[in-house]
């Protein structure tokens, strides 16, 4: 396979939740999780998905996988479009798409040992023997740093760091291409969310693993990615590499994600921005821009038309071109 092709392309992703119906009501629109997003990765290359709660970071991930169905669109990995595939081909283009839960306590069953958790995987896909499996998950545990000794314990004698090591050498086992890390951190300690980012940018370094992350947190989405995809209300509204979006975020929503960092100086003033309102429902998603309703640059256009998804002129520290597009009709 040709390394100038994308190793994932999503194509006008969809997923739209029907409404239980109600004796006698009326029905009621779809809540639009996800509605029209696109984006590509790279081989070895770090895509972090970031936005409030609610906004479809997770949802997209999943649709990714075909965890969810998607409703609409196209996943291409390899050039291959995967909500195209029947059940047997989808099973197998499973081992190269993995993911790490949010949760290192409800993703590890508690009746299996460690050892039996990572090994899982390959002995669902039949490929090895009990001591060629028990021999990979040796390797798999000192590749995520576990003691060996360690294969024979159950869950609840690791701690939450530990935990989550198990799920990354779950995910490893296969030899995937693209690991879904769907906030993988996020119930950590601080100290033990750094060891686990650390880790995943070692194993990507060594084995050429591509990330599609999804996270709140900030500080964690600059240390580890290398291009970043800001969701609002179902939709992507900016995608940049890392360092431009940074330092020169061109829409309102990012702009004001980012000023509430926590400025780690005490003696540089914060400047926030702060977000007016609360998000409109994705039942009912408001016409044209979908941030509009708590824009500071709100206009009628605004109200009437949706804005695209468009490139804007942006350059690196060295000058060169720089992907960044941004779903503004301002900005």
């Amino acid at each position: 396979m040709s390394t100038d092709i994308p190793l994932l392309r999503v194509e006008g992703l969809r997923k739209h939740y029907a409404a239980p119906r109600r004796w006698l009501a009326r029905p009621q629109p779809p809540v639009q999780a996800v509605d029209d997003v696109s984006f590509t990765i790279a081989r070895g290359e770090t895509l972090s998905l970031v936005g409030e709660s609610g906004c479809g970071k997770t949802t997209t991930a999943k649709s990714v996988m075909r965890l969810i169905e998607p409703t609409a669109g196209a996943v291409w990995l390899d050039g291959q479009d995967l909500l195209r595939l029947g059940p047997a081909q989808m099973r197998e283009r499973r081992r190269d798409v993995q993911i790490i839960f949010q949760d290192p306590y409800a993703s590890l069953s508690p009746r299996l040992k460690a050892g039996e958790i990572v090994a899982e995987p390959l002995r669902n896909y039949g490929s090895t023997s009990a001591a060629e499996r028990r021999e990979r998950v040796r390797w798999l545990f000192g590749k995520v740093g576990l003691r060996p000794e360690a294969i024979d314990k159950y869950p609840h004698e690791f701690s939450g760091g530990q935990r989550q090591r198990l799920g990354i050498a779950r995910a490893l086992a296969l030899q995937p291409k693209l690991i879904v890390c769907d906030e993988p951190v996020s119930a950590l300690d601080v100290s033990v969310q750094a060891q686990v980012v650390n880790l995943l940018m070692d194993l990507q370094a060594e084995f050429g693993i591509a990330y599609l992350f999804v996270a709140h947190d900030l500080s964690v989405v600059r240390h580890i990615s290398h291009r970043v995809a800001v969701m609002y209300l179902g939709r992507i509204v900016e995608l940049a590499d890392r360092d431009t979006l940074f330092a020169a975020p061109r829409h309102p929503y990012t702009q004001i994600l980012l000023s509430a960092v926590p400025v780690p100086n005490p003696r540089t003033p914060a400047q926030r921005l702060l977000l007016q309102g609360d998000p409109p429902s994705p039942a009912n998603p408001p016409a044209g821009c979908r941030f509009h309703t708590r824009c500071p640059l709100a206009q009628p256009v605004c109200r009437e038309q949706a804005p695209p998804l468009s490139p804007r002129e942006a350059a690196g520290a060295d000058g060169a071109p720089r992907e960044h597009l941004v779903a503004c009709h301002f900005r």
